[in-house]
């Protein structure tokens, strides 16, 4: 399972804040963090930050990977952001991951030059012009469409992630279902092919969020979740994801999960 370190994002107001004042020693703090916490790459995004969207991403991901050693997921709607962060990333440190394309066409003719010049990974979500379908039939349809123009682009099927997208159920109660099948119809049909999730959104608006997130993670997880944007700071889904991890058997001979106990790294404190 990849772990995705959720916090160095903008559209938290204390990200925000950071990164308009170039407050280094506290995204880097946050940095750090989310990798000592268990994150194997840690996702970007100033968007949301005022001033120059390229000087923010530049000085973002400069910031960042001055002080951590895993990959970045450079995330932003803008195709100039990314081709920015992308410009400036520091290849030694992993193969970056774009977050992300969509099945909108006008995105798709923005973005393909840039992925097809860097020959980075890609978050695809599986949403068109008609915006997000409320079936997994549509989902899946789109998923194939976009994994197509991504491998046709020359884009490894190891290299695409596909978003099932996460709904909130507060919205819908079958919202998590259609997540649910969502991923088991790619994996199904693409093995090579990762899947990766957006976790807190499930559970927008309703009390005990944590709780929601925590078993979705652990049913996503046995529909062949490959990869997740979470907190990796929080002891206890991180816990229960070395757990199910070993439960799905992949963990060869429980070796991760007594490496993890050894280390104090499976609680359950909140």
């Amino acid at each position: 399972m990849l772990i995705i370190g959720e916090k160095l994002n903008s559209t938290r107001e204390k990200v925000r804040k950071m990164i308009e004042n170039r407050d280094v020693i506290s995204v880097q703090d946050l940095a750090r963090k989310q990798v000592e916490g268990g994150a194997d790459v840690l996702d970007v995004n100033s968007s949301a930050a005022s001033g120059n969207r390229e000087e923010n991403i530049e000085w973002l991901v400069k910031t960042v990977q001055e002080v951590v050693d895993v990959p970045l997921c450079i995330d932003s709607p803008n195709a100039e952001e990314i081709e920015k962060g992308l410009s400036i990333y520091n290849w030694g440190k992993g193969k970056v991951l774009i977050n992300s394309i969509t099945g909108e066409k006008e995105k798709i003719a923005r973005l393909l030059p840039t992925i097809e010049k860097y020959k980075c990974a890609v978050v695809a979500l599986v949403m068109d012009e008609r915006g997000i379908s409320d079936n997994a039939k549509t989902r899946i349809e789109i998923a194939h469409k976009l994994i197509k123009i991504l491998t046709d682009s020359g884009v490894a099927l190891s290299d695409i992630y596909i978003d099932p997208l996460v709904v909130p159920i507060g919205t819908n109660d079958q919202n998590g279902l259609i997540t649910l099948d969502t991923i088991k119809g790619v994996k199904e049909a693409f093995s090579q092919v990762n899947t990766i999730m957006g976790l807190s959104n499930i559970s927008y608006g309703l009390p005990e969020r944590k709780l929601i997130n925590q078993v979705f993670m652990i049913l996503a997880m046995s529909c062949g979740l490959d990869a997740a944007i979470i907190d990796s700071t929080d002891k206890r889904i991180m816990a229960m994801i070395k757990t199910a991890c070993t439960l799905l058997g992949k963990d060869s001979f429980c070796g991760e999960y007594l490496k993890a106990y050894r280390q104090g790294r499976l609680t359950f404190e909140k």
